[in-house]
């Protein structure tokens, strides 16, 4: 079954996917922030197109693992996302994703300037790789 994931951001959306046995996972695209409803259905087509079985949203936690402000945008953004899919959408602590997704960055050699280009399906590759590990690690990972 492949996997959907998503690092929900005020400005873009990073979409990555899981390899058909979710053990891999890639980035897949950035979609333009437009309005939450258009960019659930956005994603909902995605999820379809590519006929995935379950759909990670990052989200962000604050020290005591409560939703931060974004965080609690994604989790809006979720609900809406469940309103058009069939699958089930599950929320994932997306700690330090955009940090590792610039570090991995860094270790491949990647010019300085070149870094600083959106790294959003790069965060949503780290966030879903984290996801698809836990899932391995432990039965009761939803």
């Amino acid at each position: 079954m492949r996997i959907l994931a998503v690092d929900h951001g005020e400005k873009r959306i990073g979409i990555a996917v899981s390899d058909p046995t979710a053990t891999i996972a890639s980035p897949l695209t950035v979609l333009e922030h437009i309005s939450r409803a258009e960019d659930a259905a956005r994603v909902a087509e995605l999820a379809r197109s590519h006929e995935v079985g379950l759909i990670v949203v990052g989200q962000s936690l604050d020290d005591d693992g409560r939703p931060t402000r974004q965080g609690r945008s994604a989790a809006r953004f979720a609900d809406a996302l469940r309103a058009c899919v069939d699958v089930p959408v599950v929320l994932w602590d997306e700690a330090f994703s955009t940090y590792e997704a610039l570090e991995a960055r860094r270790a491949l050699g990647i010019a300085r300037k070149k870094r600083r280009e959106p790294v959003d399906a790069l965060a949503a590759t780290v966030i879903l790789q984290s996801y698809l590990e836990a899932r391995r690690s432990s039965p009761h990972t939803p």
